[in-house]
């Protein structure tokens, strides 16, 4: 074994994967939202940019090759951390008092777990066209994809609340993920868990308007 693979066996090296992984995410997720929200400027604008997205070529299948795999890596780290840990200590606490836990870092796990269905669900629902609540898809006309599908009641409660764990999530991720590369040290008050905290608030916000804004009819 070499020194990579040595160092991914550490603790440390599967964090600091799961670090790099997480903030290549966290781009894409920054920059997905913000193409998503054309939708609110009308058919032109967000079908536009799908074009100019598909007209990108080589480049838009180097994106998704580096997001699969990042993926993919920070799915594999995120297991066998947790096996390392209860390998470890084999035998729980009697008493456990979390001292800095909260919402998002106790559910990490099913939230995790549940953003991995969603994905898959999501590629075969929007980029393939595999999976067709409303019975059609257009790889043409993102914008009608979205309206026709949006307003089915439970294809909206469930980008809802996957977006909800998203946001879970992307809050604990975000800090812990500067942590783990050694970007920031620990801190009683870290200024980056507020910065997280926002981070993952529009993020949130802004995945969810849309579904909610079809539903209600506020988008048609």
């Amino acid at each position: 074994m070499g020194r990579l693979g040595s160092f991914y066996g550490s603790m440390v090296g599967k964090k600091v994967v799961m670090g790099v992984t997480g903030l290549i995410g966290i781009a894409y997720l920054i920059l997905h939202v913000l193409g998503n929200l054309l939708v609110f400027r009308g058919p032109t604008a967000i079908n536009s940019y799908a074009h100019f997205l598909k007209s990108t070529g080589e480049l838009l299948w180097t994106v998704r090759i580096i997001l699969i795999v990042a993926v993919i890596l920070h799915v594999v780290a995120a297991v066998q951390l947790t096996q390392q840990n209860r390998a470890a200590r084999p035998i729980g606490y009697t008493r456990r008092e979390p001292q800095v836990a909260t919402i998002a870092s106790r559910t990490m796990r099913w939230g995790g777990a549940l953003l991995l269905i969603f994905i898959i669900f999501h590629i075969l629902h929007f980029t393939t066209g595999t999976i067709r609540p409303a019975g059609v898809f257009s790889s043409e006309d993102v914008y009608a994809n979205m309206v026709t599908s949006f307003r089915i009641w439970w294809v909206a409660l469930f980008y809802v609340i996957a977006m909800v764990a998203l946001g879970l999530h992307l809050f604990h991720g975000a800090w812990s993920s500067v942590r783990s590369i050694g970007v920031s040290p620990k801190s009683p008050q870290p200024f980056h868990r507020t910065v997280s905290l926002l981070l993952a608030v529009l993020v949130w916000a802004g995945f969810t308007s849309i579904p909610v804004a079809v539903f209600v009819g506020l988008v048609r």
